[in-house]
């Protein structure tokens, strides 16, 4: 067996255009000589298709893929037959939003909020579905001529008793730096509520030409998400209206409970944006500054009761000492 080039025929697609490469696979235009269709056929490099874990998300991504049907996410192709591991997928003229990002620095708001309606619209429909996208991000976003959201790649998406897969750099987290939420910083799965923050975070760069931390690496990056607030996007782009800045800053919370609960939320929101209340500062502040003297007043009291009871257990193991024999007095006659 050995990695497939243009002019291959594999099973009933024959290859015609070498699209892309990435680090694990092609991506090749092909031909459905059965149908006579279009196609895009995702084929993995020869020494991956050993790889127990490389495998299982491949199997994973086609089988979430082949369930799906809605008009703003690529649809997956199911073949008659398979002789190796690869995915089929319909093919779709269009550009990915960060190809676009990268010519135009930034979109104008209505632009920018009818893709992120359409993505959020598409993401509603998976989370009634039990099913996390976790790498939301320009890349994984096509635009047609048209104008129509398609959502690519299910590569790490998960159901909720789906098993963890590593990212490559950091033990159990998954997703893509910019993009990933806190949650996932720290090795959790995730929830739709992860979902929401990546789009909230692509909705600022689309809107701002920006991203809402700015660090030179991934570490520096991942240490701001945990700890520091982002930038509130009206400091890229004064005159913002309030609301829209509230429903982006709502969707970047470090804490998932404070984000909208998932996409079906967000996307009444961001149909009508002008209706969100602003949010308050300095009442946001207070109240984080509440909730973290109460973390420090617990953590302040665990270590006082942590060293009262090491120091109970190191006087118990004391071992005691024998009091010293006492003269007799002497009998007076």
């Amino acid at each position: 067996m050995r990695d497939l080039t243009t002019g291959d025929v594999l099973d009933q697609f024959k290859l015609t255009d070498l699209l892309a490469r990435s680090g694990m696979a092609s991506l090749f235009k092909a031909i459905d000589t059965e149908s006579g269709a279009d196609a895009v056929v995702k084929i993995p490099y020869i020494q991956y298709e050993s790889d127990v874990v490389f495998y299982e998300r491949f199997r994973r991504e086609e089988e979430i893929g082949q369930q799906l049907d809605h008009p703003n996410i690529v649809k997956m192709l199911r073949p008659r037959e398979k002789s190796r591991i690869y995915l089929a997928m319909e093919y779709l003229e269009g550009r990915q939003v960060s190809t676009l990002l990268k010519e135009k620095g930034k979109f104008e708001v209505p632009f920018a909020l009818d893709i992120a309606r359409q993505t959020c619209d598409a993401l509603a429909y998976l989370h009634e579905s039990g099913i996390v996208h976790r790498d939301i991000k320009p890349d994984n976003i096509l635009l047609t001529a048209s104008g129509q959201v398609k959502i690519l790649d299910f590569g790490i998406a998960t159901r909720e008793a789906a098993r963890r897969l590593t990212w490559a750099g950091l033990s159990h987290a998954v997703g893509t730096p910019d993009y990933m939420a806190p949650e996932q910083i720290r090795g959790h799965r995730g929830d739709a509520r992860t979902d929401v923050y990546a789009l909230g975070t692509m909705l600022y760069e689309m809107i701002t030409g920006a991203l809402p931390y700015a660090s030179e690496n991934s570490q520096a990056l991942f240490h701001a998400k945990l700890y520091e607030e982002p930038r509130p996007p009206s400091s890229h782009l004064p005159g913002l209206a309030p609301s829209l800045e509230a429903l982006i800053m709502r969707c970047i919370e470090r804490s998932p409970d404070e984000r909208y609960k998932n996409a079906s939320a967000l996307l009444a929101d961001l149909r009508d944006p002008s209706a969100v209340r602003p949010g308050n500062p300095e009442a946001k502040r207070r109240k984080r500054d509440r909730r973290v003297h109460r973390r420090l007043a617990v953590s302040v009291l665990v270590a006082a009761l942590l060293a009262g009871v090491g120091s109970l257990v190191w006087l118990r193991s004391r071992p005691v000492e024998a009091a010293p024999a006492q003269a007799a007095a002497p009998i007076r006659r």
